[in-house]
């Protein structure tokens, strides 16, 4: 019986291959709008409906599909070409990144009204990484937030130029375009946490029918590199290179396979044969510095970038601001504590994926999901050792970053293999390649000191920290100097002490993650803030009031040397006095027997990175009307493209609508350093204002308007260079409720107070903040990537690691100060980062203000909150005396 399957009204009659799943079948048949998460059946992205009901495609079968009627987003269609579903979902803008959008709609479209009542069970199965879902729940709801067009963009809830796209499928991600006559690449990697390869026998691999090459540490470049992506090649260590000999973790890539399948690919590393020779391994940070320790990068030098490499330190910092020891003499109060931040995986629901192409020209082109297109080129050039000019680097739409696409983990080895075999080239890593191979949040022990008067004003503060960078040092000096920096430079302090430590271990590398090491840092501070505050007796938001910088004060951590961050404006007692209001007029119950208690924290952030960001941009009057604007910063959720168009319309006076965006593509638009560090609007978007500036000005002259598109030359340019710096605060609050007999934690209150400056589409940043929200719970409440004592990366799937969902998630109130940066694109600052990083001390501080127990370290999952309880009622039980 042949094979018949009705995908979108269409027959199609192509044999699935056996055990094929239904989501690659939709694939290879031309239907992209289906996607890839995790095939476990664990986020939604690949929902599709047979015969009307929704189904996980990446987890039925292909031929189970046959005589069926199948259909995927691209067939969802309403009387006036979008479905309701899809209509809601453009109305209330219930995306970032768009990645989980088509299966998030395929699902909410199966629902009954009775299941569309009940969202945090009926969206149990479907996960997004960007939004906090509460855009989402809205789009269900009917609830819409998008303004009607008019002149200028600044202040409108202007809708994500892309919002058809993707509310269809149309949207194309990194592999939804790709050229003729592909190969497939799969990695071969290491079992070892430390090995040297003796030998690899490839042959059994090459015999496998479609296999066409093999790529092991003999065909690799010898150029050394790391995988982080900055402006400057050296803001990194070199320790990586495509393919090496030496093996630091389990999990590390060992050979390529390159074949005319996937399946080819994969039964080719299945046959490889290789031998390796047994290394000592250490996996603790401090037992990786004490004296013979095995040493990871025995030959790496401070010139590049590893500071002690006989002692796997990748960097270190000291900081001495005055006396630490002179002024905690002379405090009232020393609080002193040792705290613990975990693992966490950045979870964007498209995995890194490239394809690789030789045009006739003969130059290399990547197509990939990078935050980073321009710094990539740079680094394949590096590598390959081929002029910039001879390597094209462009995106589609991005499927999430939050950092971990700051990296190049896979387009180094798919430009390797597309230029031995001379075919086009695709890697796409598994969701289990995400856990074990690709990066994590780096996970720290930082030890706070602090000394305070009794009137509230701090005497000293004292940093330790050891960072546990993995087995290659990507970002590592980056996020240590980083961390060290806001946390405290946020407090004013006549002496501080730092000394900060990366360090290698034998485990998966850590990289860049959103708020970069400020997290970690700030949830430890934060927390002994607090601390400080009930041993003096004074109100939290107090302490924090009397001793925050002020315009004025120097900002300083670990030096007093001069830099360039500068108070564009100050909003910090703004959002304070905001939180502070709101927890104290919070009167929602709590569930009989449950204890309750309100935290808060406050953080700052630099809204700029140092050593440099640049981007330019240019803006071109067109015969029509409209404007095209060329600028080089990546989409991947973070709303640039919005906001850019939103700018330039502003500055030209014409509706959002006019402004025609090309981005993320190197042969197409000028130079962007890239879309991290929350600069995505401070230094492209301030180059896009100059830009529109420049043009502006050249329209008002006589004659200088185009009257056709062939002699339209007339273009504005505008550069930023992301100097001086600018600085933004965040403060959030939670009233919490915890049942001492399981440990559960019930949010009775959420809101996240933020300094913005000018807040260019409302909507949109607050989107932002909800998800960064959102994100930061997961990583308090349960989130954490488990690495065995023998360095086996054991967290591999969604099931397993639990990120949030719909009913994980509460509702979290944003507040924007209304502050305007003299530094920023017309009064705004970064948002994006930032609100991350003082959820996870805010939900500290309320479960300690609960249950009269500081916890240390994270997660604070509700067995360790149980446990936790448990033995502090054992100990008053057999020491009654103690309470």
């Amino acid at each position: 019986m042949s094979f018949r399957v009705l995908v979108n009204g269409k027959s199609y009659g192509e044999e699935p291959a056996p055990g094929q799943c239904l989501r690659t079948y939709l694939r290879e048949v031309g239907w992209t709008g289906v996607k890839k998460g995790c095939d476990a059946g664990d986020c939604g992205a690949c929902t599709v409906h047979v015969d009307g009901r929704p189904v996980h495609s990446c987890l039925y079968p292909a031929q189970r599909a046959a005589g069926r009627e199948v259909t995927t987003i691209e067939g969802l269609e309403g009387a006036d070409g979008l479905h309701p579903v899809q209509q809601g979902f453009a109305d209330a803008q219930g995306f970032q990144c768009g990645f989980c959008t088509a299966g998030m709609i395929m699902t909410v479209a199966g629902m009954s009204p009775e299941q569309k009542q009940d969202l945090p069970r009926s969206l149990k199965g479907s996960l997004c990484r960007c939004t906090g879902y509460r855009s989402i729940c809205d789009a269900v709801a009917g609830v819409s937030h998008v303004e009607a067009g008019g002149v200028g963009g600044v202040g409108r809830n202007s809708p994500a130029p892309a919002t058809r796209e993707i509310v269809t499928g149309a949207a194309r991600f990194t592999l939804d375009e790709t050229p003729p006559a592909l190969l497939h690449c799969v990695l071969a990697r290491s079992p070892h946490a430390h090995a040297e390869i003796d030998s690899v026998d490839c042959s059994a691999a090459l015999a496998v029918p479609g296999v066409v090459a093999v790529l092991t540490h003999e065909d690799s470049p010898q150029t050394l590199f790391s995988t982080g992506r900055h402006d400057s090649l050296r803001d990194d260590p070199w320790d990586t290179l495509v393919l090496d000999r030496t093996v630091r973790f389990k999990g590390q890539r060992v050979a390529a396979v390159v074949a005319e399948t996937v399946a080819a690919a994969e039964e080719g590393v299945r046959r490889l044969e290789i031998l390796y020779t047994l290394k000592e391994a250490v996996f603790d940070p401090e037992l990786a510095m004490r004296p013979g320790a095995p040493v990871l990068h025995p030959d790496r030098t401070p010139e590049q970038g590893v500071a002690r490499a006989a002692d796997n330190v990748v960097a270190e910092v000291h900081g001495r601001i005055g006396d630490a020891e002179a002024g905690f003499a002379a405090a009232d109060v020393v609080y002193e504590n040792t705290f613990r931040t975990q693992r966490v995986q950045h979870a964007h629901l498209e995995t890194h994926a490239c394809v690789a192409w030789v045009d006739e020209k003969d130059r290399l082109n990547v197509r990939t999901s990078s935050q980073t297109p321009f710094l990539t080129r740079a680094a394949l050039a590096h590598v390959l050792g081929r002029p910039e000019a001879q390597v094209r680097v462009l995106t589609g739409r991005v499927g999430g970053g939050f950092g971990g696409k700051q990296e190049m983990l896979v387009e180094d080895v798919a430009a390797l293999a597309t230029l031995r075999t001379g075919r086009p080239v695709q890697i796409e890593l598994t969701r289990s390649e995400q856990f074990t191979a690709a990066t994590t949040r780096h996970p720290m022990r930082i030890r706070v000191k602090i000394g305070a008067r009794a009137d509230g004003t701090f005497t000293a503060i004292e940093l330790e920290v050891v960072s546990n960078t993995g087995a290659y040092g990507n970002h590592a000096p980056g996020v240590l100097f980083h961390g060290c920096n806001e946390s405290i430079s946020v407090y004013r302090c006549p002496a501080k002490k730092v000394d900060g430590y990366a360090v290698y271990t034998n485990t998966v590398p850590a990289g860049a993650f959103r708020g970069y090491g400020l997290s970690q840092l700030i949830f430890a501070v934060e927390s002994a803030v607090d601390e400080v505050a009930r041993e003096l007796g004074i109100d939290p938001f107090r302490l924090r009031e009397l001793n925050i910088v002020r315009p004025g004060d120097r900002m300083v951590s670990t030096s007093e040397d001069d830099h360039d961050v500068e108070y564009g404006s100050h909003g910090a007692d703004e959002c304070l006095a905001v939180v502070r209001r709101a927890l104290e007029e919070d009167t929602t119950p709590a569930p009989e027997g449950w204890l309750v208690g309100s935290g808060t924290a406050l953080a700052m952030i630099d809204t700029i990175p140092p050593r440099g960001h640049h981007s330019e941009v240019t803006v071109r009057a067109l015969a029509d009307g409209g404007y095209e604007l060329n600028v080089g910063t990546a989409e991947f959720g973070n709303g640039t493209s919005t906001v850019h168009r939103q700018l330039a319309a502003e500055v030209l006076g014409c509706p959002v609508e006019a402004i025609r965006l090309r981005q993320s593509d190197t042969d197409v638009v000028r130079y962007d350093t890239g879309a991290f560090g929350s600069t995505g609007i401070v230094v492209a978007g301030a180059a896009t204002v100059r830009a529109a500036l420049d043009l502006r000005q050249k329209m008002t002259q006589p004659a200088s308007r185009p009257t056709n598109v062939l002699n339209s030359a007339l273009t504005g340019t505008g550069t930023a260079g992301g100097s001086p710096r600018s600085i933004a605060f965040n403060v959030h609050g939670f009233r919490i409720a915890v049942n001492p007999e399981t440990g559960e934690i019930a949010f009775l209150r959420s809101i996240q107070a933020a300094d913005a400056g000018t807040v260019l589409n409302p909507m949109q940043c607050r989107g932002q903040i909800e998800g960064g929200t959102a994100q930061a719970l997961g990583a308090a409440l349960f989130e954490h990537v488990d690495v065995d004592a023998g360095g086996t990366v054991t967290t591999s799937t969604f099931r397993g690691y639990h990120l949030p969902t719909v009913a994980d998630v509460p509702t979290t109130e944003v507040v924007f100060a209304q502050t305007y940066d003299r530094l920023g694109p017309l009064g705004a600052k970064s948002m994006s980062e930032s609100p991350f990083n003082p959820v996870a001390p805010a939900l500290a501080n309320a479960l300690r203000s609960a249950t009269g127990v500081r916890f240390g370290d994270l997660p604070l999952s509700r067995d360790r909150i149980w446990a936790r309880l448990e033995a502090e009622r054992q100990n008053l039980t057999n020491h009654p005396d103690r309470s």
